[in-house]
């Protein structure tokens, strides 16, 4: 949609495609508030990071979705624990299989707002957690709740080592692309699951294809695939170890009161002059 005249906010509900076009003639714009958590499109298209508005302030929907994405990823967590993958293929009574949650060491990649909620929703399962980000906790960085191991991505792979469930609940950037690959799945080695909730390109697809089919990891459950949407016939769907569900974590039905509540509130604190929640770094890239 776009603003009034003289409108200073701009609520924006589409793709990055036609945005420009409005950026360029309303110049009285302050901020915009964009319906995405994930904003790597926009910056594909040379929306935010470029010479076009660097006056502008860009807020994203990045926290609004936390808590749906959260129980998603625990959904699958479990999934993948009690073998519903292969449960749910099976068409005879097979052999008792499944491993609790319960006290296992869960490994999770990403700072934000996803890993804060699913930090409260494993307190209850006394995981021994490790969380993966960018910096690691310092008195620059807020700590996150429960007081888990907080280490940065230069410490992935010792991260990766030992750990039950792995879960990616990070934003994509040119760092952050292919950031699960051969090697890393390795250092997971052959009891460990990965859960994947983020973008599907944090992840060598032919890498975990083989991983899967080898036996190096355990299993995945992926929320996100690369390609997306994943093809017909594509070799993950064949896989009894990989459940796959189709970018489902916050469906539009979920997205929309929370979108809605994020626009009402940054509307409020731009009026107030305040900071805007879910702001948008152009220089971290999310």
């Amino acid at each position: 949609m776009g603003p009034g005249q003289g409108a200073q906010g701009l609520i924006w509900l589409s793709g990055p495609e036609r945005l420009p076009q409005v950026l360029t003639s309303e110049r009285e714009l302050r901020w915009c508030q964009l319906p995405v958590a994930g904003v790597e499109k926009f910056f594909a298209e040379g929306v935010i990071g470029a010479d076009l508005r660097p006056d502008l302030a860009w807020a994203c929907a990045k926290g609004s979705y936390a808590k749906p994405v959260a129980e998603h990823a625990l959904a699958l967590t479990l999934a993948l624990l009690r073998a519903l993958p292969e449960r749910a293929k099976a068409r005879t009574w097979g052999k008792q299989a499944g491993e609790t949650l319960f006290g296992a060491r869960v490994t999770l990649v990403g700072g934000g707002g996803i890993t804060t909620e699913l930090l409260h929703l494993l307190e209850p399962f006394g995981v021994s957690t490790t969380v993966v980000r960018r910096r690691a906790q310092g008195s620059a960085v807020p700590p996150l709740p429960g007081s888990p191991r907080v280490v940065g991505t230069d410490q992935l792979a010792h991260a990766l080592q030992g750990a039950r469930v792995v879960v990616l609940a990070l934003s994509l950037t040119p760092e952050s692309e292919g950031l699960i690959g051969s090697e890393e799945l390795s250092a997971m080695g052959p009891e460990a699951f990965l859960v994947n909730v983020a973008r599907g390109r944090h992840v060598v697809t032919p890498a975990l294809v083989d991983a899967l089919t080898a036996g190096r990891i355990a299993g995945a459950a992926l929320d996100v695939t690369d390609p997306e949407p994943l093809p017909d016939g594509h070799p993950l769907w064949s896989l009894g170890n990989c459940l796959i569900t189709p970018h489902s974590a916050d469906t539009a039905e979920m997205v929309a009161p929370l979108l809605a509540e994020r626009a009402r509130e940054n509307t409020a604190r731009a009026r107030q002059g305040l900071a805007l929640l879910g702001a948008v770094d152009p220089a971290a890239g999310y």
